[in-house]
């Protein structure tokens, strides 16, 4: 018996309509080719039962055929008629009932008519007429009304004609996954050829009918019975931009392998040419990987030939070596903003390229590295090319508990290479040591640590020295305790701690003014920096510091160990003035006062909280509030304010809703106080059905420091079938604009 191929790993992307549109009906909604939910009962149980369906039919091939009826006559070694209430069974998967019917013993065969009914493997047919080889499954039903299990699909038809158990051809006849008599959406079509062990339907001569009226007309659309993949025409894509003005994609899949897949992306975009894309995917028990790329020659607008690219992949080539790499490119600075229509592909102005080689031993690692970055520019905020990596040695090995001690080392040897800037090698070598005392109730873990670091400049400047040497310890101590007791929240029994820790850390000062700096800056001042020895970032600065930070934490945790509420402020206390700088900045005696909450005040009503505080002045350097009330599936509301002292400050609200029956309010809002206007946004509806949804965004969102870019996509999704659909897929920007938002036609 024939197969499916088996999806070993994720599903991919399923085709749809495999065929070129021959007409548009309806030119409002064209096709979008997206992975779609095809059946109303989860996976899982749909699985178990089809295995139970396969197991059936190879049991089935040795089991006898059984007849009941009202009545019997005729010649029982080579017929019998059977008339009133006839049933005739074979096995436990495949059934019959009618009112009359001959059964001929030696072709095992059945002719039936008036009031048919048929159940094979889960699959249910009712007609007129009906003959059926019993062991093949191959005959015919006149006049059917059938229903899929699959995917939940029916319909009806003049006839079906049944070739074996799991092939079948419908002629004149229509497909629907909705429910009842009278379907919102419907495939009419000539032929239809299902396939279960294949996991294929292919209609010929089809129309796409929409609530009685047509919308598409296709000469052959091919679709999976289930969530499988298959090669062919996804839905074409059409679309506008005021870069390009009107564009239109034809994209085909190759469903390659059960583990490997190609989309090929031909698009004509008005003002530009003929765009072409290619898409890759694979993966393996080893190994997996995606690459993209997509180009276009002699742009209109520009006379210049465009590309981008982008290739991820990872690979275990030894039980002990990996290899990864990733990698993006594009032509020109502009590429990303002329040929995107969604803020997160034009936002990224950083691309990297890197390639990764480790080997890991059984307590220590050794990487290979090269990195560099194209940086695309925007004339109205430029940002400073970061150094490359050219290349990166670096040994790390680490050991705990030996002889009660916890002991690290990193060698790092790296070429750092820019264009403009001073260039050269840099040697660091850091090993550390703690002995870590912990219980039930304390901590606390001395360490000891040495930096030393060694450069060589290959392109000094006049009178600028070519080598730089630095040997920094550093001793710190980190210490905690732990205090329990019982207490309610909001009318719970709960646990609350009460966490102090102190963390103290001594290094002493080195001039370092004069050695180059290839990656440090001053780190992020945070609840995890804050508990850190170095407050730089990279390997150039280090440092001094004669310091102790103190924090105190409490949390509230229930009964099933999760965690209702956290508590938490810290601050840095400096006993000395620090010398080592990038910026000439002398820091205050004591640093800005952080404070954090982050709990669920309800099972519906979420909310975290980070303020940082100067104490120079006591005013606020940062601060994020967030609010999320979820009080059911695909309904939340997302509130955030954000601020940052003379550089940012926005209002961040976000929704999904449902206001009235079936149909949903989506939306987001980032408004900025400072400039008084909008960063970015969308707004729109949705509405969900049976068997088909439909959703409608407009969408704006800033392509460079002065200019924005807006638009509006609209989609309907036929469950089972295709998702159609104007512009960009609405979908990916309600995912990643909406936190918590949850697709209507999912479950």
């Amino acid at each position: 018996m024939r197969r499916k191929p088996v999806l070993s790993h994720s599903p991919l992307l399923f085709p749809t309509i495999p065929a070129i549109v021959a007409s548009v009906l309806v030119p409002a909604f064209f096709a979008q080719a997206q992975a779609q939910t095809l059946v109303s009962r989860t996976l899982t149980e749909t699985q178990i039962q089809l295995q139970e369906y396969d197991k059936a039919r190879q049991a089935d091939k040795s089991t006898p055929t059984i007849v009941h009826a009202e009545r019997m006559n005729g010649r029982p070694e080579r017929f019998i008629n059977l008339d009133e209430n006839v049933e005739v069974t074979k096995g436990a998967g495949l059934s019959l009932k009618a009112d009359q019917a001959m059964y001929r013993n030696l072709e095992d065969e059945v002719e039936a008519r008036g009031n048919i009914r048929v159940e094979r493997y889960g699959d249910c047919y009712k007609g007129d007429e009906l003959r059926m080889q019993m062991d093949s499954g191959a005959g015919y039903v006149t006049n059917p009304i059938y229903r899929l299990f699959k995917n939940n699909a029916r319909g009806h038809a003049e006839r079906i004609d049944f070739e074996d158990d799991e092939r079948s051809n419908i002629t004149r006849g229509t497909y629907s996954t909705c429910e009842g008599l009278d379907p919102d959406w419907y495939l009419k079509a000539d032929t239809f050829k299902l396939d279960s062990g294949l996991d294929t339907g292919v209609a010929t001569k089809s129309v796409l009918y929409f609530k009685d009226m047509p919308i598409l007309a296709v000469p052959s659309i091919s679709f999976p019975l289930s969530g499988a993949r298959h090669s062919g025409f996804l839905p074409p894509i059409i679309g506008s931009s005021s870069k390009g003005g009107p564009e239109l994609a034809v994209p085909y899949y190759f469903n390659i392998a059960p583990n490997r897949d190609l989309t090929v992306y031909p698009k004509m975009i008005a003002q530009r040419g003929l765009q072409l894309g290619l898409e890759g995917r694979y993966l393996g028990e080893t190994y997996a990987g995606e690459t993209s790329i997509e180009g276009i020659a002699n742009d209109r607008q520009t006379g210049t030939n465009r590309y981008a690219l982008a290739s991820i992949h990872q690979q275990k080539i030894l039980p002990q070596l990996d290899l990864s790499w990733n990698i993006n490119a594009a032509s020109d600075d502009d590429y990303p903003a002329d040929f995107s229509r969604t803020i997160t592909k034009t936002a990224q102005r950083l691309l990297l390229r890197d390639a990764n080689l480790m080997y890991y031993g059984s307590f220590w690692n050794v990487g290979l590295r090269a990195s560099n970055y194209q940086v695309l520019q925007d004339v109205n905020s430029p940002i400073t090319r970061p150094y490359d990596r050219l290349p990166q040695l670096q040994l790390h090995a680490e050991q705990h508990d030996v002889k009660g001690l916890d002991w690290s080392m990193d060698a790092i040897l790296t070429r750092f290479w820019h264009p403009t800037l001073v260039r050269g090698d840099r040697l660091v070598f850091n090993p550390q040591v703690s002995l870590p005392l912990i219980q039930p109730g304390y901590f606390v873990i001395p360490k000891i640590s040495l930096h030393a670091s060694n450069y060589h400049i290959v392109n000094p400047a006049p009178g600028q020295e070519s080598d730089f040497h630095r040997i920094v310890p550093t001793f710190s101590v980190d210490s905690g305790m732990v205090f329990e007791r019982k207490a309610q929240l909001f009318g719970s029994e709960v646990t609350q701690t009460l966490e102090p820790r102190l963390f103290y850390v001594k290094t002493p000062y080195r001039e370092q003014s004069a050695f180059p700096n290839f990656d440090s800056a001053v780190a992020d001042f945070n609840f995890a920096q804050i508990f850190s020895e170095n407050r730089f970032t990279g390997q150039d600065r280090i440092g001094d510091a004669n310091q102790i930070t103190a924090a105190l934490v409490s949390r509230y945790i229930e009964g099933s160990g999760d965690e209702s509420l956290k508590l938490a402020i810290g601050q840095r206390f400096y006993f000395n003035t620090q010398r080592v700088t990038l910026d000439d900045t002398i820091s205050p005696s004591r640093s800005d006062l952080l404070l954090a909450a982050i709990g669920k005040l309800s099972s519906t009503l979420s909310g975290e909280m980070a303020l940082q505080v100067s104490q120079t002045d006591h005013q606020s350097v940062r601060a994020n509030y967030g609010v999320r009330w979820q009080p059911a599936p695909k309904k939340v509301l997302n509130l955030e304010y954000r601020f940052q002292r003379n550089t940012l400050e926005q209002i961040d609200v976000s929704t999904q809703w449902p206001v009235a029956g079936r149909w949903y309010m989506v939306g987001r809002s980032n408004y900025s106080l400072l400039d008084k206007k909008l960063v970015d946004g969308l707004v729109g509806f949705e509405y969900k059905a049976d068997c088909w949804s439909f959703r409608f965004v407009a969408q704006r969102f800033a392509v460079n420091g002065l200019s924005n870019s807006s638009g509006f996509s609209a989609q309907i999704e036929f469950n089972g079938l295709a998702r159609l659909g104007f512009g960009a897929n609405p979908l990916e920007s309600l995912k990643k604009n909406i936190s918590g938002y949850q697709p209507i036609s999912e479950r």
